[in-house]
């Protein structure tokens, strides 16, 4: 391993992270500078295409609830070149809205990523979770 893998996976970690931080942050800008505009993104209704599609499908859940919190784990990343794939374990959990609180609704999850660097920066270009495990209730998504 170079320095330069480690950079870059410092960098993907790094994004990683901010591509968590800008769904609890409803940041929907944030995934102009994470992604690449044709990512291609499973997030458990099939694989679609284009980044305003996948933060639609993010916000269709999103904006439904209250406060969130995206944790990633166990984050391996291998760098190949100017290609590079990572994979997180991932609990999300979601609150219901003001006056719903008691909602909650949590997975248990993988994300699995591809990323390619581009004019020097690491962007995602495919992300697939993998959701192994749910608990709660899906109402949570339609609180307030």
């Amino acid at each position: 391993m170079t320095l330069n893998d480690l950079l870059a996976e410092r960098e993907i970690y790094r994004n990683l992270v901010r591509f968590a931080q800008a769904m609890d942050n409803r940041d929907w800008q944030q995934f102009n500078h994470l992604t690449t505009d044709n990512i291609a993104a499973d997030l458990g209704v099939g694989l679609k295409s284009g980044r305003d599609t996948m933060v639609g499908t993010i916000r269709r859940y999103l904006d439904g609830c209250g406060v969130t919190q995206h944790l990633l784990g166990n984050v391996l990343i291998d760098i190949d070149g100017e290609q590079a794939s990572s994979q997180a374990y991932v609990c999300d959990m979601h609150l219901g809205k003001e006056g719903n609180e008691n909602l909650t609704f949590h997975t248990l999850g993988l994300y699995k990523d591809q990323w390619q660097k581009i004019n020097g920066q690491w962007l995602m270009t495919q992300r697939i979770k993998d959701n192994r495990a749910t608990v709660g209730s899906m109402n949570v998504f339609k609180s307030g």
